[in-house]
């Protein structure tokens, strides 16, 4: 007679195969992108392009990231999340920095600091919920201070993001805040009287080193004011969005069903309540109570429960 395993021991064995499948299409991805960066600073090596060089460092170095938070704080970062975080990485330090998409692409900073703004929100409200909903700890946060954390945690890798920006340029004498072409100065540095009333000068001429800029750019250089506030701002968007998002999820966690299960009629689907699926129960897909908005809400929550932080051990 065959042995008949426990249900614990099922679980636990379906557990270790998921957790080694997860490793591996890590493992792949990050292999992947590593053995380019390292190709890229080989060529700029070559090219004696020691700037570029040191992007090239600084992104192996932000790609064991994930690996530090991993094994040093316990927080097991699901693959999801991970390639996110990655491909990001990527796109910025080596698309943007390196092969210049920053500048050969329009908006490609905009839509990169967009969705940067999103995905630390989504990471902030993850590591909050869980704390939230543990027993282990005291406070309970509502929806709306979730959401509030959330929205401080993404501005606040926002704006430490700009600060590393503005290092790098001071220090490294890099452009990692891009300028723009002004054509006109607002100031009250030009007023005579010292009273704080604005003075307006248009640029009209202006040469440097012996060139006229005007003839050649079309005016002055702002160098980076513009820049920082545009990414700060489309952050502000991105970790808006996300919370707005996040606030309706939680307020009607467990009272809507995953929309795109809910197209056939008298159909019973159990879905995983909470962000981190700890309960099972199920849902009508019929049922009036489940409005079409709470339902492409949990839907989009759903699809990020994957990439959400999971705090081993303790939780």
């Amino acid at each position: 007679m065959k042995d008949i395993i426990p249900n614990k021991e099922r679980k636990k064995a379906k557990i270790r195969d998921a957790t080694q499948k997860r490793r591996v299409r890590k493992l792949t991805l990050k292999g992947c992108l590593t053995a380019i960066v390292i190709a890229v600073m080989v060529r700029q090596i070559f090219m004696a392009n020691y700037e570029n060089v040191f992007m090239c460092g600084l992104t192996l170095v932000l790609f064991a990231v994930p690996l530090f938070i991993d094994r040093k704080l316990g927080i097991d970062i699901p693959p999801g999340l991970e390639a996110v975080v990655l491909c990001f990485i990527f796109a910025a330090e080596i698309l943007g920095e390196v092969d210049s998409f920053y500048t050969r692409i329009k908006h490609w900073d905009t839509m990169l600091h967009t969705v940067n703004g999103f995905l630390m929100a989504a990471v902030g409200f993850a590591l909050v919920d869980i704390f939230n909903r543990s027993e282990k700890f005291a406070f309970k946060l509502s929806p709306f201070f979730l959401a509030v954390v959330a929205f401080c945690f993404s501005m606040t890798i926002g704006v430490l993001w700009e600060f590393f920006e503005f290092s790098m340029d001071v220090i490294f004498a890099t452009d990692m805040q891009k300028d723009y072409i002004i054509h006109q100065v607002n100031s009250v540095k030009f007023n005579p009287t010292g009273l704080n009333a604005v003075i307006r000068i248009p640029i009209k001429s202006l040469i440097v080193n012996g060139e006229d800029w005007i003839a050649k750019y079309g005016g002055y250089i702002d160098v980076g004011l513009i820049d920082t506030m545009k990414d700060l701002i489309v952050n502000f968007i991105g970790a808006v969005v996300f919370s707005f998002i996040g606030f309706f999820y939680v307020k009607t966690r467990g009272k809507g069903t995953v929309y795109s299960h809910c197209k056939r009629k008298n159909r019973r689907i159990t879905i995983q309540r909470g962000f981190l699926g700890r309960k099972e129960h199920n849902y009508n897909a019929e049922s009036p109570k489940n409005s079409r908005v709470n339902q492409l809400v949990y839907c989009f929550l759903k699809s990020l429960e994957k990439k959400s932080l999971i705090l081993r051990h303790n939780f």
